[in-house]
């Protein structure tokens, strides 16, 4: 009978830093494709050097869309999926807060959070955007920023089954992302079940000062919930 092996600290340690790649990884990819993409993908290059297995795969294949597609095709089709789709959007309070008061709290928590650890939220992009928190938790903070994830994993739930049923090429890096959290409980299956059929929460205020369209338009036109122009 083999006895089980305890981890050691190298084991965690490359665990951790896989985890880390991963998160990092998945933010350059999940980025809007403009004038940097390139520069981009050669930094998740090096990264996927510290990643194995089917996260490797599966971040390889959305580096690979990305390269293959023309930059305006992509642009498009990023915009298609994040900005049309109310279903996979990727601001993770949107799902828990929707248009309450609760979300402008939910959200000053992501920006109190970077400010403890020692950095200020990114300017012109909301701090629960899931590209901010992978970066967050990649470079800044792990500890925190896989909390943050973790407290958010019914969204990111709905996010991914969204992704994969339109068959998006950024399916992939949400579910190498999910690899690197807890299991799911029973509990957590159920609540992303119920959010997918139910929508956010709707209240219509109180959401200063950190008022973000979900989407946003990118040409600063104002736009509703669910993509519905203002």
């Amino acid at each position: 009978m083999k006895l089980l092996r305890r981890p050691t600290r190298r084991d965690l340690a490359s665990v951790r830093l896989q985890h880390r790649a991963i998160r990092q990884a998945a933010s350059l990819l999940l980025a809007y494709p403009d004038e940097r993409t390139t520069s981009r993908l050669v930094t998740v290059d090096a990264l996927l050097e510290h990643v194995t297995g089917p996260e490797r795969e599966a971040l390889e294949r959305t580096a690979s869309y990305l390269r293959a597609t023309e930059p305006l095709v992509a642009a498009r089709e990023y915009v298609e999926t994040f900005d049309m789709r109310r279903r996979s959007t990727m601001y993770l309070t949107y799902w828990t807060g929707g248009d309450t008061r609760n979300r402008g709290t939910e959200i000053h928590a992501f920006a109190r959070a970077y400010r403890d650890a020692g950095v200020e939220p990114p300017a012109g992009e909301a701090p629960d955007h899931l590209p901010v928190v992978l970066e967050f938790a990649a470079t800044v903070d792990a500890e925190v920023g896989e909390q943050l994830l973790a407290a958010h994993r019914a969204p990111l739930d709905v996010l991914q089954t969204a992704l994969v049923e339109c068959g998006s090429p950024y399916a992939d890096p949400v579910t190498a992302v999910c690899a690197t959290l807890p299991p799911v409980t029973d509990q957590e299956v159920q609540r992303a079940r119920h959010l997918a059929e139910a929508g956010p929460p709707a209240e219509a205020i109180g959401l200063q000062p950190f008022a973000l369209t979900v989407p946003p338009r990118r040409d600063g036109s104002s736009v509703r919930e669910g993509g519905r122009p203002a």
